[in-house]
């Protein structure tokens, strides 16, 4: 079925979202990474939408999406959150699915945590939510968070979302590069150059210790509630590489795992493999 593109003022803020399928079918709520924006969805939305409702927002600063002006607006994960559950409230959408990528992850936990019995299923796809989970990639982003003026540390987070970083991003581990498309990394600059959206990726690098301290909550949610839960994991990812997705085991039994040799954007190599496999698992786990 063909994506609907939205825009609607949620908490003041106007929030665009790719919108496909029916919404009398079990819905998908599609939550993306650093630092990307719904567009990493399009393939995947074309190959659901006939089965399923989906449902692909930008957060503030992202895509699409406004980007009210730091003084005004308080770039954290847990405002992020809270945004995307005003957007499901204000759709009417009580019963979802969670896709969690990267930045998605630790926004889509405190989502489930904290209303465990609207969650039919939850599909992680490089996302943590373990310490063993932060190798050195993240050895900056700590320094970064214990002297948030270490300008070394700075510098090395803004090379992160530099041309050549996002490049980095898309293509680091991937067997064949040439299947990535450079549009891609294009479409991410675009709105990284926003004035003042360097300031807010820092930002969110350090605001995201706060989803660390929660690990241990969102640990306690997967034992006791042991949500019905898809693994489909870019296991050579440098950012956030196989052991944390093995880390999930730990916890969750209801769980299904797939690792793919490829990074850290597992739709871009395999795309229509998990596609396959989301299908497959949503139909056996979710009836409406």
């Amino acid at each position: 079925m063909k994506t609907n593109y939205h825009t609607k003022k949620i908490n003041g803020v106007e929030i665009f979202y790719r919108e496909a399928g029916d919404r009398n079918k079990p819905t998908l709520l599609l939550l993306h990474g650093y630092p990307t924006s719904s567009h990493m969805f399009r393939n995947l939305i074309n190959d659901l939408s006939d089965n399923y409702h989906l449902i692909a927002p930008d957060y503030p600063g992202y895509g699409r999406s406004e980007q009210p002006p730091m003084a005004e607006f308080s770039y954290t994960f847990e405002n992020m959150a809270a945004l995307m559950t005003s957007l499901l409230k204000e759709l009417d959408i009580q019963k979802y699915s969670l896709y969690l990528m990267d930045y998605g992850a630790p926004i889509g936990f405190r989502i489930a945590s904290a209303s465990p019995e609207k969650i039919d299923t939850l599909i992680i796809q490089n996302g943590c939510a373990y310490e063993e989970g932060l190798e050195t990639f993240w050895d900056p982003i700590k320094v970064y968070w214990n002297d948030r003026n270490n300008k070394e540390a700075e510098e090395t987070l803004k090379g992160f979302h530099s041309p050549d970083g996002l490049k980095w991003q898309y293509t680091h581990s991937v067997p064949d590069t040439n299947l990535i498309s450079p549009d891609n990394w294009e479409l991410d600059l675009r709105h990284l150059e926003r004035p003042e959206n360097g300031a807010i990726q820092l930002q969110m690098f350090y605001d995201y210790q706060t989803n660390v301290k929660l690990y241990p909550q969102w640990q306690e949610y997967f034992r006791k509630y042991q949500p019905e839960t898809l693994i489909v994991y870019g296991k050579n990812d440098y950012i956030f590489p196989g052991v944390g997705a093995e880390a999930f085991k730990k916890d969750l039994k209801n769980i299904e795992f797939h690792l793919f040799d490829t990074g850290h954007f597992a739709l871009e190599s395999f795309g229509v493999e998990i596609g396959v496999l989301i299908g497959n698992f949503l139909k056996r786990k979710v009836v409406k």
